[in-house]
């Protein structure tokens, strides 16, 4: 037999006996692996049967108590859109009955917007923070009014930060420029005129078409002097 030959033999053997171990762990433990497998099954089955028999209802549930809520918000009733009239729920009802649930997760971000409304900047952050969605315009819209919420505490630079943040969220032609050049005056009122100066050149270069573009020229030259 040849080198070659001895050593394909080998590795055939060395496949063999890999396998025939592998029977053997099955089969020395197949009691194990069916309930294993039988455990995964009855995880998926009760993960599905929460998603659809309780977390949906009560999701909708949430949504259908949050709509007068809401109406109060479009209408600017901000103390009514919080704590509700009476006979209807509060966005903050919402957050304490419902808030794992996703409309109770959007009644965080009414929440704090209805809060920087009031002028409760603090109150406004503390719900804004708490308001996680895949929604990107929300989300930024979020990350926006927190920099609002900063700025109007004397937390300028943090207020920046958000600022950036919300731009950086939501990378587009309309929002990113906004959030950019807010930015940028917050950290020029800050004294960080490095920081705003680059935020402005980058709104120059990349937002170019953006109304933003058009207002940062003398802020350009006055800061590179």
């Amino acid at each position: 037999m040849s080198q070659e030959q001895q050593t394909q033999q080998d590795g055939f053997e060395s496949v063999e006996s890999a396998l025939s171990r592998t029977e053997l762990f099955i089969e020395e433990n197949k009691s194990i692996i069916s309930y294993a497998i039988i455990g995964i099954v009855v995880l998926v089955a009760a993960y599905f049967g929460f998603q659809r028999f309780v977390s949906e209802p009560r999701n909708n549930e949430a949504a259908s108590t949050m709509y007068v809520a809401e109406q109060y918000f479009q209408k600017d009733s901000f103390n009514l859109a919080l704590n509700g009239d009476g006979n209807n729920y509060g966005f903050l009802d919402v957050i304490d009955n419902y808030g794992g649930t996703k409309a109770g997760k959007l009644a965080q971000y009414y929440a704090g917007i209805s809060y920087m409304y009031l002028g409760q900047y603090e109150e406004a952050i503390a719900h804004l923070k708490k308001f996680n969605a895949k929604d990107i315009v929300l989300s930024s819209i979020a990350k926006g009014a927190m920099g609002d919420a900063y700025v109007e505490l004397g937390n300028i630079e943090k207020g920046a930060s958000c600022y950036e943040a919300a731009a950086a969220n939501s990378d587009n032609k309309l929002t990113a420029p906004l959030y950019l050049y807010k930015a940028a005056v917050a950290y020029e009122k800050a004294g960080k005129n490095s920081k705003a100066l680059s935020l402005y050149k980058k709104i120059k270069a990349d937002y170019a078409e953006s109304t933003e573009a058009r207002q940062v020229e003398k802020s350009i030259e006055k800061l590179s002097k």
